[in-house]
């Protein structure tokens, strides 16, 4: 292979002339072999985004001059566009607060800088990639601004998967609104309810999920960028450290804000830990409903879409596989939480030194939950109920007879009730409808009946009667 030689302060390494990265982040690949995780593509997006509203600002204040400040800007528009995208090769999981991503940044865009301008990558003379596309910045305030970026656009996808969601289950609470079920607590039957309140319920829960994911943006949107090191802007110039928070927000089309007080936002990332835990309540109602799903589908109330077979020794079984691979996503992102509490927790003084962990753990979780509700979406639109085996439940369930107590009171119920458990009575409708009559039960067990939040309460007062 065609080799360059590149050189820092500790020495010499040879770098592929076929790639844009150089020492630094040659250094790093060699150093961190860990999970075999790549650095998420859409942290990669964000930080080549922050590096452009950095040349802008620096293109405005005169600290670039145009020629080398317009490459820079060239070069991180095709990044952005998905140009070498096989130049990204370091372990997610790497020691120094992300400083090893932030310099394969400012290499990549630099040796495309350098071939935008005529030259030959590893030609730092013509573009520098800390000297010119890192000037005035750290680390420390590049790497945790394009965290929040990037969660933001995640989890605006996330709120959007989320919506759909809930429409999937809107629709079957209107499909299944006339099917009377027994309503289940601690797995026994309790009293009658219907399918569509049941849906209904389940769209609730993602509602509220879909909206404390949009609100997401609010817990994210202060950053720290232009704070350079530890949030005090040393080496950076003011008028740089105003100017390109309005560069960013004009690039990402976001409400960004500079924090108040930079040494804060650059040692404290319990922004992160807030959000972490929106995502595990998300998680949660996962878990759940698809749980609830699954039961429902053994019980024969429901039935999932057919997708694929289910065994290798059983013929013809088929599992809810969709419904386990949801839950699985939300496992993972439950224990993801516990990574990014664990890293924003364990950050020391003026750095969070575990940011490429929480970082990891933070946008893997956006993206499965995006990808789950995608799935469990579609799902969810091919579920049909059994309304003939709902039926049988509530016929034979002695939960039925509490929808009776308002009519009968409770002795008058539990006398009927005894008089049912005699040998041979199966079927509890038929037996109240021989003793109180069809048209009664009818009404007593109808849906109206049954979800109008309370019977009709005539003001009797039988006080002195």
């Amino acid at each position: 292979m065609d080799y360059r030689t590149e050189k820092d302060s500790l020495g010499e390494k040879q770098i592929s002339h076929e790639v844009y990265w150089g020492i630094h982040t040659q250094r790093a690949l060699e150093n961190f072999r860990l999970s075999g995780l790549r650095v998420v593509p859409d942290l990669v997006s964000a930080l080549v985004m922050v590096k452009k509203a950095a040349c802008l600002a620096n293109l405005e204040l005169g600290y670039l001059p145009g020629s080398k400040a317009k490459a820079i800007i060239a070069a991180c528009d095709e990044v952005l566009t998905g140009k070498f995208s096989d130049n990204w090769p370091l372990d997610a999981l790497q020691g120094g607060a992300g400083t090893s991503t932030n310099m394969n940044a400012n290499e990549v865009i630099a040796n495309r800088a350098i071939e935008l301008l005529g030259g030959k990558k590893g030609q730092y003379g013509l573009v520098h990639p800390i000297e010119d596309v890192n000037r005035h910045q750290s680390t420390n305030d590049v790497y945790p601004t394009a965290v929040k970026v990037a969660a933001i656009f995640g989890c605006k996808k996330l709120s959007d998967s989320a919506a759909k969601l809930q429409g999937s289950f809107q629709q079957k609470e209107k499909e299944f609104s006339g099917i009377v079920k027994m309503g289940r607590t601690e797995l026994q039957e309790a009293v009658p309810m219907t399918l569509g309140a049941e849906f209904a319920a389940f769209a609730e829960a993602f509602a509220r999920d879909r909206w404390r994911t949009f609100k997401c943006e609010e817990r994210l949107r202060v950053v720290n960028l232009g704070g350079t090191a530890i949030g005090t802007g040393l080496t950076a110039p003011q008028r740089y450290i105003f100017l390109v928070i309005e560069k960013l927000r004009e690039i990402t089309g976001l409400g960004l804000s500079r924090g108040e007080n930079m040494i804060d936002t650059t040692a404290n990332a319990d922004a992160f830990v807030e959000v972490s835990g929106i995502l595990k309540a998300h998680a949660s109602n996962l878990l759940k409903i698809a749980n609830d799903l699954r039961l429902m589908s053994l019980l024969g109330e429901i039935e999932l879409p057919q997708l694929q077979t289910g065994s290798s020794v059983m013929p013809g079984k088929i599992n809810p596989v969709l419904l386990e691979a949801v839950m699985q996503a939300g496992m993972k992102v439950m224990a993801n939480d516990l990574l990014v509490t664990e890293a924003a927790s364990r950050a020391s003084f003026q750095i969070g030194e575990f940011m490429p962990l929480l970082a990891h753990a933070l946008l893997e979780s956006i993206d499965l939950l995006t990808r789950a509700d995608e799935m469990f979406a579609e799902h969810v639109a091919g579920i049909k109920a059994d309304p003939e085996k709902c039926r049988v439940y509530v016929d034979q369930s002695e939960g039925i007879v509490t929808a009776f107590v308002p009519l009968l009171g409770y002795d008058k119920a539990a006398e009927l009730l005894k008089g049912f458990r005699s040998p041979g009575q199966k079927n509890l409708r038929g037996f109240l409808e021989e003793r109180l009559g069809k048209g009664v039960v009818e009404k007593i067990l109808s849906p109206q009946n049954l979800l109008s939040m309370g019977h009709k309460d005539h003001g009797k007062n039988t006080e002195g009667s």
